[in-house]
């Protein structure tokens, strides 16, 4: 029984010391709610509208994180350096322009997040031009990258987006033959009586 203690306080150290919290995302968003049960599966590419139509896209993805960088300093030749490309890796997600994404990665968590409260966000428009829609070249990266190209996509939008600007990320993932993705939302009460409230009492919604 000494022994079992010994190791459980060991292990119970390691977890709490070993332990990495997932970074708070860079802008907060009010969903709607919907009635989907539907979970997103771990891995995910996200895209983030704030209502004032700012664009922030995350990978949750260690691994394809580190290789999207990589690729995208290499690309548009921004000089990161390893640090710089490391704070990418720990943060939470980018919403500036390829042209302020370096000094943006030489900020401190903390003053990344102050940033992040008046970030222009990643330009975007309907187009599939990789010079004036930067969200366009961000998923195109980071699919190749993400689930060998299989990785899904979704999208946080507040509710109060104005429809134009929730358009321009649509159709930017239409122009790179992105047509399955996902909505996240909040989830709200299923009315009673119906077929989804029957489906939910058996066990059998997802």
């Amino acid at each position: 029984m000494t022994a079992m203690c010994d190791v459980a306080f060991l292990l119970l150290t390691f977890f709490m010391l070993a332990t990495k919290f997932k970074p708070e995302e860079p802008v907060q968003v009010v969903t709607p709610a919907s009635t989907s049960t539907k979970q997103i599966p771990e891995g995910f590419m996200q895209i983030t509208l704030d209502k004032n139509g700012r664009v922030f896209f995350a990978v949750d993805n260690l691994k394809a994180k580190r290789d999207i960088i990589s690729q995208i300093n290499d690309d548009k030749q921004l000089g990161l350096t390893p640090t710089e490309m490391q704070n990418f890796v720990n943060g939470s997600g980018v919403g500036v322009p390829f042209s302020q994404l370096k000094s943006y990665l030489a900020l401190s968590p903390a003053q990344q997040a102050e940033y992040d409260k008046k970030a222009p966000g990643i330009p975007t428009d309907t187009t599939g031009s990789f010079e004036s829609n930067e969200l366009a070249y961000w998923v195109q990266t980071a699919r190749y990258h993400v689930d060998n190209g299989k990785g899904r996509i979704a999208i946080k939008a507040d509710g109060a987006a104005a429809y134009p600007e929730i358009n321009k990320v649509i159709s930017t993932l239409g122009k790179q033959k992105v047509f399955r993705f996902s909505f996240i939302t909040d989830m709200k009460g299923v009315p009673p009586g119906t077929a989804l409230a029957a489906e939910r009492a058996s066990g059998k919604s997802e």
